[in-house]
């Protein structure tokens, strides 16, 4: 993934994916540009932490 994956723990990102693939899933609109149409919402939401464009963050105690 991109740099701004190793302040994450793996659970950690696999919630801010998931997370953000039910958003796409919902509805919400997609931050990077998608070549194939019909791509799945987890992939897209993959993609985008990797681009460092998802806009979800973990507080951490």
């Amino acid at each position: 993934m991109s740099g701004k994956s190793e302040k994450y723990t793996r659970f950690e990102i696999a919630r801010i994916i998931g997370a953000r693939a039910l958003q796409i899933a919902q509805g919400a609109p997609v931050l990077i540009e998608v070549k194939e149409k019909g791509m799945d919402p987890v992939r897209i939401a993959q993609l985008e932490f990797a681009a460092g464009k998802v806009p979800i963050d973990v507080k951490k105690k």
